[in-house]
């Protein structure tokens, strides 16, 4: 894919390079199965972020280096992994060190979910300010957008897009979809209804409008926001055909099963 994008001058984001999920067990242990000293863990996170980086220098422009660090539990400002445990929020601050010395000329963004909570955006906010008032080499914020039929609203969206322009830092949307089942922030079992996945012209007109507004947002904040992404290309696979209802076709993107383009796919690029 590297390859791929470099021969056709296409640009590529890196994703990710320090995260709580999808971390194999081993790296918070030392050689004898014990939780690992935070010396070790900090050292294991920079020869991992160093290696990747390196190797991708120059074909990608953009890492998202820490995601998801923010708890999502009213109460908690970080979440508490086993990075936060072990090394304190101190590995945060160090991931983007280690990336920039791995590519000075590399973007790097923190990138979270939930973005348009009130009570998350905040802490959102308030990390990423701590870093840049630290001196940490980071350069924007990443709003993942997983979004659905029932949000955001436009005001929703302008106000949280407007509160992290006040960082002064870059803004991506990085992991965009739109769900065109009302919003759930966990998973469950199915239901009976569940078994009805077909996309209808209801279900069309409802993800439709949510798209325009968004990129209606979107365009309105062009001088901060430098790039959208959407989390897969077409219909035909998504992690939403088993997030929330495990099995329950969706049908968030751009392009149908058969990559074809879709009404939203006119509505983001003509206006």
């Amino acid at each position: 894919i590297a390859a791929f994008a470099k021969k056709n001058s296409l640009k590529m984001r890196g994703h990710t390079l320090c995260w709580h999920n999808q971390t194999p067990g081993w790296l918070f242990e030392d050689s004898a199965g014990n939780r690992v000293s935070k010396a070790l863990l900090l050292k294991r996170l920079k020869e991992h972020i160093t290696t990747v980086v390196k190797r991708y220098k120059g074909t990608i422009y953009a890492w998202d280096v820490v995601n998801e660090a923010v708890s999502d539990k009213k109460e908690e400002w970080l979440r508490n992994s086993l990075w936060l445990q072990v090394c304190g929020e101190e590995y945060i601050a160090r991931a983007f060190q280690y990336a920039h010395e791995a590519d000075p000329d590399a973007l790097l963004f923190y990138n979270d979910y939930n973005e348009i909570s009130p009570v998350k955006r905040e802490k959102i906010y308030r990390l990423v300010k701590k870093l840049k008032d630290a001196g940490v080499p980071i350069n924007g914020i990443g709003l993942q957008a997983h979004w659905a039929v029932n949000e955001p609203g436009r005001e929703q969206l302008d106000s949280t897009i407007k509160r992290f322009t006040e960082l002064g830092l870059k803004i991506q949307i990085t992991e965009l979809d739109i769900s065109v089942y009302p919003k759930e922030h966990d998973a469950r079992a199915p239901k009976p209804e569940d078994t009805i996945t077909t996309f209808t012209t209801a279900k069309e007109q409802q993800q439709l409008q949510v798209y325009k507004m968004c990129f209606e947002v979107f365009r309105k904040y062009r001088q901060h926001i430098s790039a959208v992404t959407f989390w897969n290309i077409s219909d035909k696979n998504s992690w939403l055909d088993n997030f929330p209802v495990k099995g329950r076709k969706d049908y968030p993107l751009l392009f149908d099963k058969n990559l074809q383009p879709k009404k939203v796919f006119w509505a983001v690029v003509k206006f």
